[in-house]
Formats: C-alpha cells, sequence, structure tokens
C-alpha cells in the first residue's frame, strides 16, 4: 500500500484495494513504485504490471498482461517515459534481465536500452535528461562481490549511445548510482575495502570521505538508499562497528558532520533542502519513519511500524563486543544480557545464553530493538547475536572471509563468541543453545552436526542439504553458493560434506525443529530426516510443524506458539521452570 502524507499530517492511503504495490524482480523485489508531479508509477505485485495513477483517477496498466516483473523506475518527464529494471519470465529457462524505457501514456512492454547482463538495477537518468546510468553484473557474482556501474548518452528519444563501464569489475562492488542537482554522478564503492562515497569526474573518480566506515548495503532487495542530496549537501547513513549513524557531507570540504538522532540503524535514505526522511531503529525504539529538520537537527516521528510501547526498564540494549576466532582473526557480535525491571536471577548463577545466527547468509544484525531478543532477555535468558565473518558491515575482508568456507567460519565465529562469554563469566557454560532460521538454521544445524560444543538448539526452517538449495533455487541466488561453498556440480563433495543432513549421527544434544509443510525451499523431509536421527541417537528431540507455512512463518499465532514452545523446551532441557503459562511441546526421549 502506498500512502500520502501532507503538510498537516494527515495520511491517506493511496493505492485503492485490491492492488499491492510489490515487487517481485530478482525474487526479493523493492523500489516497487515512483512518484511525479503527484502520480504515482508502481508495480502491482499480483500481475507484475506496471500502473498508472493520477490524482483522483482510477489506476491504469501501463504494461502488458504477460510475464514480465518491473521496478526500480525513474521518470523522465521530458520523453514521457519511465527507465526501468524488466525480468522478462515468458520464456523456458532463467528470466531475461534488462533495463527497459516504458511510455507512460499507452500500454507497452517497453523497449530495451540496455541487455546482456545476467541482472540489472538502479537506473538513472540526469538531472538534464541526456545520460543514463545504470549498475549490472553477471554470474557467479552478487551485487556485493562485484558488479559495473554503466554511463550512456540518450539521443533525443531517449536510446543509448556509447554506453560504456566507468566503474566496478568483477572484484569491487558499486552501490546506489545517483545524479546531484547540478548534474554531477555519485555512487558508493568498495574499490577501498570499504563501501565510500564517490563522486565521477571523466575519466577518474573521487573518494570525497575515505573512512574505514560502510556507506552500503547488499543489495538484496532493489531500492535502498544510503544517502540523498540536500541542497549542495549530502545526507548520508554509514556504518562502523555495527552502528548506524546519520551525518551531513560536503562534497567540497569532504568534511563528515554527524548528526546525533538517537538512532543506530538507519536505512532509505531521502532528502530536500530543508528535511532529510529515513527508516531508523535504536535499541529502545521499533522501526518508524521520522523526518528530521535538518536546520534544528530535530528528529519527528512520522509513522511508527508498531504503536506498542515498551517500558525501557524491560529492554535489555545491544552491547557490541568483539572477540578472538580462528586464524588469530576478531569477530563482532551484540550481547544482550538479561533484564527485566520485575526480576532478577538468582544470586549465585549465571544465566544461559542463546547464540543467535542471522540469515542471508551475507547480511548483518542491527542494533535495533528486536522484540524476537528481548522475548529471551525479559525471561532471564542472555543473547549473542553474531555477525560472523561474512556478514556486511565491518569491510569488504570481513565480508569475503565466508568465500568457501560456509558452515565453517560462520560456525568457529558463534562458538568463540560463546566462549569469549563464558571465559568473561557473563553465562552459564552448561547452559549454551543455538538457534536459527533459514541460512542461519544451517548455521544452527551445522554447529550441532560438525561441532560438539552447544547444549540444544533450535532450528527454523534450517537448510541441511547443500545440493538441494543449490539444485532448486531462483535466478538471483542460483549461482550464490559458488562462491560460498564452490561451483556446482563440480564441487559435489563439497557440499555434501558440508551438508548437516548426511552427518546427522553426528548430532550429539537436544534439539527442536519448526517447520512449515508448505516449504519449498527446505522441504519438510529435510528436517524429519533430523528427528529421525536424534530419536535414533535417543537425544531429547521435539518437531513442531505448521500447516499452511512455507519458508518463514507468517501467522501471527504460529509465530507465538513457536516462541513458546521453544522456551518450553529449554526450560526442561536446561532444568528451570518459566515464568509463563506454557502449553507443554512433545520431547521425545527426555529423561
Amino acid at each position: 500500500m502506498v500512502v500520502h502524507r501532507d503538510v498537516a499530517g494527515k495520511t491517506e492511503d493511496v493505492t485503492p484495494p485490491p492492488f499491492n504495490a510489490r515487487s517481485r524482480v530478482h525474487e526479493y523485489g523493492g523500489a516497487s513504485y515512483t512518484v511525479s508531479d503527484g502520480v504515482i508509477y508502481f508495480t502491482h505485485f499480483d500481475d507484475h504490471r506496471l500502473y498508472r495513477l493520477r490524482p483522483g483517477q482510477h489506476a491504469e496498466a501501463i504494461t502488458p498482461n504477460a510475464d514480465l516483473r518491473y521496478a526500480d523506475a525513474v521518470v523522465d518527464r521530458r520523453r514521457q517515459c519511465l527507465y526501468c529494471v524488466r525480468e522478462d519470465h515468458t520464456q523456458p529457462g532463467e528470466p531475461t534481465n534488462t533495463v527497459v524505457q516504458v511510455f507512460v501514456d499507452r500500454e507497452n512492454p517497453g523497449r530495451i536500452v540496455a541487455a546482456g547482463h545476467d541482472f540489472y538495477s538502479s537506473p538513472r537518468l540526469s538531472p538534464d535528461g541526456r545520460h543514463l546510468c545504470w549498475l549490472a553484473w553477471n554470474h557467479p557474482n552478487m551485487p556485493w562481490d562485484g558488479c559495473e556501474l554503466w554511463l550512456a548518452d540518450l539521443d533525443d528519444e531517449g536510446m543509448p549511445r556509447n554506453a560504456r563501464p566507468i566503474a566496478g569489475g568483477d572484484n569491487e562492488s558499486i552501490f546506489q548510482p545517483e545524479w546531484s542537482p547540478d548534474g554531477q554522478l555519485y555512487f558508493v564503492s568498495d574499490r577501498s575495502g570499504w563501501w565510500n562515497l564517490y563522486r565521477y569526474d571523466a575519466p577518474n573518480a573521487e573518494a570525497l570521505c575515505p573512512v574505514e566506515a560502510e556507506f552500503g548495503r547488499p543489495q538484496w532487495v532493489l531500492g535502498i538508499p544510503t544517502y540523498a542530496f540536500a541542497g549542495a549537501r549530502i545526507v548520508c547513513s554509514y556504518t562502523q562497528k555495527g552502528f548506524w549513524h546519520l551525518a551531513l557531507l560536503d562534497p567540497d570540504t569532504k568534511k563528515l558532520d554527524r548528526i546525533d538522532t538517537g538512532y543506530t540503524d538507519i536505512h532509505s535514505v531521502r532528502a530536500n533542502d530543508r528535511f532529510a526522511c529515513f527508516i531508523a531503529s535504536s535499541p529502545t525504539e521499533s522501526a518508524a519513519v521520522v523526518r528530521l529538520d535538518l536546520s534544528t537537527r530535530r528528529p519527528e516521528v512520522l509513522r511508527r511500524s508498531s504503536a506498542t510501547v515498551i517500558d525501557p526498564a524491560y529492554l535489555s540494549h545491544a552491547q557490541p563486543i568483539e572477540f578472538p576466532t580462528e586464524k588469530g582473526l576478531t569477530a563482532h557480535a551484540f550481547y544482550y544480557p538479561p533484564k527485566n525491571r520485575d526480576y532478577v536471577g538468582p544470586p549465585n548463577e549465571k544465566p544461559p545464553l542463546l547464540v543467535r545466527s542471522h540469515g542471508g547468509p551475507t547480511s548483518a544484525t542491527s542494533s535495533g530493538l528486536k522484540a524476537d531478543i528481548q522475548f529471551w532477555t525479559s525471561r532471564g535468558i542472555a543473547v549473542l547475536d553474531v555477525n560472523y565473518g561474512g556478514s556486511t558491515g565491518y569491510g569488504r575482508e570481513y565480508r569475503q572471509r565466508l568465500d568457501g568456507a560456509w558452515g565453517i567460519v560462520d560456525v568457529d565465529d558463534c562458538v568463540h563468541g560463546a566462549r569469549f562469554l563464558i571465559e568473561r563469566g557473563d553465562v552459564d557454560p552448561e547452559r549454551i543453545a543455538i538457534r536459527g532460521g533459514s541460512a542461519g538454521g544451517y548455521t544452527t544445524l551445522a554447529a550441532l552436526a560438525f561441532r560438539r560444543f552447544f547444549k540444544a538448539g533450535a532450528s527454523y526452517y534450517g537448510v541441511s542439504d547443500l545440493e538441494a538449495l543449490a539444485k532448486d533455487t531462483h535466478k538471483f541466488e542460483s549461482r550464490y553458493l559458488d562462491r560460498l561453498i564452490g561451483p556446482y556440480p563440480a564441487a559435489v563433495d563439497l557440499y555434501r560434506q558440508r551438508s548437516p543432513i548426511h552427518f546427522a549421527d553426528r548430532l550429539s544434544c537436544p534439539v527442536i525443529l519448526f517447520q512449515g509443510l508448505q516449504d519449498k525451499v527446505v522441504p519438510p523431509n529435510q528436517a524429519e530426516i533430523m528427528v529421525d536421527a536424534l530419536k535414533a541417537k535417543r537425544l531429547p528431540v521435539a518437531y513442531v510443524a505448521f500447516a499452511g507455512e512455507q519458508h518463514g512463518f507468517r501467522r501471527a499465532e504460529n509465530i507465538k506458539r513457536a516462541f513458546e514452545n521453544e522456551l518450553y523446551f529449554y526450560g526442561r532441557i536446561f532444568g528451570f521452570e518459566p515464568a509463563d503459562s506454557l502449553t507443554p511441546v512433545a520431547i521425545e526421549n527426555l529423561p
């Protein structure tokens, strides 16, 4: 749903039912709408067509009812067209991705502006309409591994001439090309080892603020800007050691002026001369749309993602920690000690620890308020939220630690993070559990199958068969594992060696598994093989399957039940009685 907020603060839904402004380009979508002169252009999720919605009128389709997907559009007012990414699913095999020009005054599929690469994103038109840039990359790269920034001159009809790559490559990741109001091209590059801001001055690019910080994010979804122009200045967000900051950057003096907003996770930055808008969260506030007055530097919340207000006395704040890991390296995590204003733990008892492995795996956990973490800390359980090697936010070298080592580096870092807290005296070494979902579930299952360290575990639709994942996935991720494991099928032996499903007999501690019965990414049989192996070894095991759920649970009642079942499970395994009134879950082989 696209929502409009007027200057008086009144909001209204502007895309009427049954329209759903959401795209599926690259499957993960993003950048599903754009606005120009009050006219909204958006992709409807159900049929993937582009629609034009003029004020006071009905939405009109401007692309045909075919198996074509559109996203990441920019408006060319002079030529009455959009430039956007198109994904063509009309032919067998992998879909074809291109940049197209779609005319807004009639139904048309768009004519191809750029083609020949496996993937495209970020078409951006210069203010004078004379130039178009875009990002492109090919298998087996993901955009955070390496991509190219292309620049083309446009003729009177808006077709490209002299298209050429001006930055990037197989070993340089480019993020968010953007034109300034005066027609200069900016972009983020990790050529220095960090995603920093650059200004293009043909034939070179100048670093605006060289610093060991990340001004970019992994491009899992389209349209996630980290900076925007406020007149001659740039409003930018960047992350250092896991915390995001907002700043004003003067491109000429190269001075970075940090703004204290109180938020620690900031993205989707937009700006004009007076205001900056962004989505942000903090250790005590869930995500919200925030507007910042650039003159007073006062933030104002325009819309919260949740109306629930939690007393801060119940909230555990993320504490960034660095700890030694394999090969003399350092890894990163957020530690959340137990906290509840109404209760304290027994004076001579250290709390259990729950190690959390995020999904992705090329992603990162943030310090923003997470209700799922507070669920545990408010009940006396400490949480370690690990940004293991391979996570973004700590530079290119850190991101590449997972190359060829998924199932090794991530597991090592989860183990070493827990050991660090044990040695520091924060947690009980006999009550250490690990949990994760999807790719994080793979790290969890790998840790349980290939290490004898954790005392319990919880897998949510965790990947246990890497070969099955490599065989059956969508185009965007179809070669993702080439870098994380090795080329398939040439490295098939390595895929099997890293797959917990083939080593289920090595599981040595109690495990609870949660699974959607309609999951096509991780079919139920993968979880059930693990369950059978645990039963055969006479280890405590619980299996909770949800009818109607797919890969990632959607129904609130199922999410609630899963958390309560997991808490009940830990209570029985670790020997404590939860204060909650919980429905028991069946645990086989429980002494």
